[in-house]
């Protein structure tokens, strides 16, 4: 059995250093303008009652969940939801339906886990947000598909180099990283900066 070889603590901390200064160049090369033009369609949905779903696989399938979470109710802050008169954003994750996911995982086929979905629940006009690394998951291009077909706005949230989703999402703010860590880091980030956008408007609207 091979022994685990540690390192001293001046390894792990120059390791540690060098994830985070890949992690700010990474960063400082985004483009903010495509970041602008997300928020821009996401306040259109937002304001004409329009339904966001959000999709991914992996740690993908986890910020998908994660943003649909803080797209309801960490926008609203501390209020209580039963006021009536906030403004709610409707985000609902698809990756979020195990026995749905599974059952046309099953039966039809992995690529269709996501597509189906938004075939019985989708609607004209609403946003899909794709979350993908490469870009070429055969469930996401299927979705990304489907929404076309519904007039269903589509965004991607991507890496590398966008991989086959650039070329078919109508607004996408790709992570120019190498590596599927930066790139999942990044994605949280945006999750988190889109929600303060919204966080912040709504709160001046009820001041």
């Amino acid at each position: 059995m091979q022994v685990y070889d540690t390192n001293s603590l001046e390894t792990k901390k120059a390791h540690s250093l060098a994830y985070i200064e890949n992690l700010k160049k990474v960063l400082d090369i985004m483009k903010i303008e495509d970041i602008a033009k997300v928020l821009e369609v996401l306040e259109y949905a937002f304001l004409n009652g329009k339904y966001i779903w959000t999709a991914g696989n992996g740690g993908s399938a986890a910020t998908a969940s994660h943003m649909a979470s803080d797209f309801q109710k960490t926008t609203l802050g501390k209020r209580p939801q039963d006021k009536n008169d906030i403004w709610k954003m409707k985000a609902i994750a698809l990756s979020d339906n195990i026995p749905v996911m599974t059952a046309w995982g099953n039966d039809e086929g992995y690529e269709y886990i996501f597509s189906e979905q938004l075939k019985v629940l989708g609607n004209t006009q609403d946003v899909l947000v794709v979350i993908t690394g490469s870009g070429n998951s055969p469930n996401i291009l299927k979705v990304i598909e489907q929404a076309k077909k519904m007039g269903i706005i589509t965004i991607g949230l991507l890496g590398f180099s966008g991989g086959k989703a650039k070329d078919m999402v109508d607004y996408s703010i790709i992570v120019p990283a190498d590596k599927f860590g930066p790139i999942e880091d990044i994605h949280m980030i945006l999750d988190h900066l889109i929600t303060a956008y919204f966080t912040n408007n709504i709160a001046k609207t009820y001041e």
